[in-house]
């Protein structure tokens, strides 16, 4: 039975991702949106989250500093067993796709991943009506996307411009000139 929209309580969710920028645009979205956000930038801090505070959904990145987003699947599990995880990576492969959807992922989705894909990803294959305010709001654009894996990048390469060059294979000062625009608007 459903309860009537003033007595609901707002749904909760745990963002992880050691992203600083990424983790607080998603959780802005997730308020905009009526969600209770939490933001966590890796396997400790979501710990002392999940063991502070009832979730009813949480987003994990799958690769961070010290330990993965698979482990915190398994801890998270134990501590709160019905939370409904989606898994973020830059770095998809099949394998670490299965291995998330075995340890209790409900889904799987590359980066950059906005709210409207997260939200169908924990609607997927259910009856939840977790999407029920779900306005249609604009994906990024290119330029934001782009601008974001960028500074994925340059993150997994410790702020090493030259090193994150490569990675893009863009020359090192074409990306010195990107990185000193502001970030584009959602």
């Amino acid at each position: 039975m459903k309860q009537d929209t003033e007595t609901r309580k707002a749904p909760s969710i745990l963002l992880v991702d050691d992203e600083d920028h990424f983790r607080n645009r998603l959780q802005k979205a997730f308020v905009r949106r009526g969600f209770i956000a939490v933001g966590a930038g890796g396997f400790d801090e979501a710990v002392d989250a999940l063991k502070n505070n009832r979730f009813d959904y949480a987003v994990f990145d799958l690769r961070m500093p010290g330990k993965s987003g698979l482990d915190l699947i398994r801890e998270a599990k134990k501590m709160q067993s019905d939370l409904k995880i989606v898994v973020l990576t830059g770095y998809g492969s099949i394998a670490t796709a299965t291995e998330a959807i075995k340890q209790g992922a409900l889904y799987y989705l590359p980066k950059p991943a906005d709210v409207d894909d997260i939200l169908a990803a924990f609607v997927k294959d259910s009856d939840e009506d977790v999407a029920e305010a779900t306005d249609e709001i604009p994906t990024p654009s290119l330029a934001r996307a782009e601008w974001e894996h960028i500074n994925r990048v340059l993150s997994d390469c410790n702020g090493n411009i030259s090193a994150a060059a490569k990675r893009l294979n863009v020359h090192r000062r074409t990306l010195q000139r990107k990185l000193l625009k502001y970030p584009p608007r959602e």
